[in-house]
């Protein structure tokens, strides 16, 4: 069987700003299966964050080099298998990456569960939903009358932080880019405020010295930068910090780090815990069950931003990054399966 394939690789790494130029389309026909492997077609590609910062260098993955193919996680369904545990029809998750036809080891491989639709495998019970959950749950921890802080409200992670916050009780409250962002945020996902951090005339430290006045408990970082600065000098003694990502800080020249560090952190006795989702995999049965729940009961709103065709790759990953996205961001490159 000759399958044909179109794929994304990294023309040149970046030295500044994302761009088209980055990436380059390439066409083939896939080789010829070896045992252990499984020729897959793609159907959804996730868009992250983290994508832009694995171009940067070695990170909790090795560096990508140029002539590589553009790294991301995907379901596909499997054509052909040489790997006694996957067979035709199947649908699977892996690091795929751009490509809509590729040559996967097995073992790089899992099978994805029946809950449908099959999109919240890369939303609600994917990275995204795992990181918020295990992110704040784990990492930080939350409890009923405590005030959490998110930043990247209106993102993928960030918008589901805020929803789980507000189902343990907590006072929430977001910060997002742009006006109907934010009334997107307090309106749909029922946050109590989210702040406006492009509001030039209403300044981020001034607005959350305002709405919470009696300061923060829990930030949950997805930014770094000066939301994170504007964080620490609104921090109670003994708040927790989750840091989950630096959005603001991956796509550019490099920025000095916050105002306030180590100093605040010594003074209000601060905790700032790193985090990826990999570490509490062991925790991903009650996290998927949870959240399957809660979305189930209308607790849970999953908002999905969905981009057609492998052409909308490079700039569906350039817009994630100037904030254009709201919810989850993904590529579908074919239909599901009947």
């Amino acid at each position: 069987m000759s399958i044909a394939y179109q794929r994304f690789v990294i023309d040149e790494l970046p030295k500044g700003p994302l761009e088209e130029r980055h990436f380059r389309l390439e066409e083939g026909v896939l080789p010829a299966l070896e045992a252990g492997q499984v020729a897959v077609r793609v159907i959804l590609i996730s868009q992250d964050a983290a994508n832009r910062a694995w171009l940067q260098g070695a990170t909790y993955r090795g560096a990508v080099q140029t002539g590589d193919v553009m790294p991301s996680g995907a379901i596909a369904e499997v054509l052909a298998s040489e790997d006694p545990a996957f067979a035709p029809g199947e649908l699977v998750y892996g690091d795929i990456g751009w490509q809509s036809h590729a040559i996967m080891a097995g073992a790089a491989l899992r099978k994805v569960g029946p809950h449908r639709p099959l999109t919240h495998h890369l939303s609600l019970l994917g990275v995204a939903g795992k990181t918020a959950y295990h992110g704040l749950f784990q990492a930080a921890g939350i409890h009923a009358g405590e005030t959490l802080l998110v930043s990247a409200a209106a993102g993928s992670v960030g918008s589901l932080v805020g929803q789980l916050g507000k189902l343990k009780g907590a006072r929430v409250i977001g910060v997002a880019g742009g006006p109907e962002k934010c009334a997107w945020v307090r309106d749909t996902l029922g946050f109590d405020e989210c702040l406006d951090y492009r509001d030039e005339s209403r300044p981020l430290p001034k607005a959350l010295a305002a709405v919470a006045p009696g300061g923060v408990d829990v930030y949950f970082d997805n930014t770094g930068g000066p939301i994170l600065q504007a964080a620490l000098f609104a921090m109670r003694e003994q708040g927790r910090i989750a840091c989950c990502g630096a959005v603001s800080m991956y796509d550019g020249a490099p920025r000095p780090g916050p105002v306030g560090v180590p100093g605040l952190i010594v003074v209000k006795r601060l905790t700032l815990k790193g985090f990826i989702v990999s570490d509490y995999a062991h925790l991903d049965g009650d996290a998927e069950h949870e959240l399957a729940l809660w979305a189930k009961q209308g607790q849970l709103h999953m908002e999905e931003d969905i981009l057609e065709g492998l052409e909308a790759a490079p700039r569906g990953l350039i817009g994630l990054l100037a904030g254009q996205n709201r919810g989850k961001r993904m590529v579908r490159l074919a239909p599901d399966p009947a």
